[in-house]
């Protein structure tokens, strides 16, 4: 029995460390590479939640079982990093994206996003739907941008604020808003809507994608998929989909 007992322990330490499932919190509007890039991924299965950044750092915070946190912007990254729930040396940026103007597939207009722009034309008797521009990553890029634009104070109360970026794309493919400031991977993601304009690279802080392991975390297989989602293969998809390199 003992023999037995040391076989059985012999074949279960030889199971591979990366068979276990992966828990990776990752910014919404990463879904549609995100997904396709982890199908990918022969070495182990993943288990994805997607939401807005905020949510989940402060889900991380309130201490979600995770493995791997992904945010759309490095100021929620350094706020978990701040409080200790990040492994430093695993942090990385992996990609950038763009941030983009979007109207109903059905228009034919175009705008050039310069200073002094007028949007409310094109707005009409409606609203520019936006992630919340005061905690969500693309609402916060996109007030910046109008900013930076000068067309901010004209447009403070015309702004339909929404809990994430996907939510503020689908006013707009619904047709509930004739405008929305979205990344240009969720425009290319939705059918329903077109690309009107893209915001200047230098209106707004430079988007980053930076992920890292969580502290907490004993996943042995947490920190191979990081290394997976930095290699070649991982960037190829994630560009197709429109995601910039992260040096950009």
């Amino acid at each position: 029995m003992l023999r037995i007992a040391l076989i059985c322990l012999s074949l279960a330490s030889a199971v591979p460390a990366h068979a276990q499932e992966v828990r990776v919190f990752a910014a919404l509007s990463l879904k549609n590479a995100l997904d396709e890039v982890a199908s990918t991924w022969t070495a182990g299965k993943t288990r994805i939640s997607y939401a807005a950044s905020p949510a989940l750092a402060r889900q991380i915070e309130a201490g979600a079982p995770a493995d791997i946190f992904i945010s759309a912007d490095l100021d929620w990254m350094d706020y978990v990093a701040g409080k200790n729930l990040i492994k430093p040396a695993t942090r990385t940026n992996l990609f950038g994206n763009r941030l983009v103007l979007v109207a109903p597939a059905g228009t034919s207009f175009t705008v050039k996003l310069e200073r002094g722009v007028d949007l409310l034309k094109q707005l009409g008797d409606g609203r520019l739907a936006m992630a919340n521009v005061d905690a969500v990553p693309a609402g916060k890029y996109g007030k910046a941008a109008l900013e930076h634009l000068g067309t901010w104070s004209a447009l403070a109360s015309r702004i339909a604020q929404a809990e994430n970026v996907r939510a503020a794309l689908l006013l707009v493919a619904r047709g509930e808003a004739p405008l929305g400031i979205v990344y240009s991977t969720d425009a290319a993601a939705e059918p329903k809507v077109r690309i009107v304009g893209t915001f200047p690279e230098d209106s707004h802080p430079r988007i980053v994608y930076p992920a890292a392991a969580i502290a907490q975390s004993s996943n042995p297989a947490a920190e191979p998929f990081l290394a997976f989602l930095r290699g070649s293969d991982a960037r190829r998809l994630f560009e197709r989909h429109g995601f910039t390199p992260a040096s950009e």
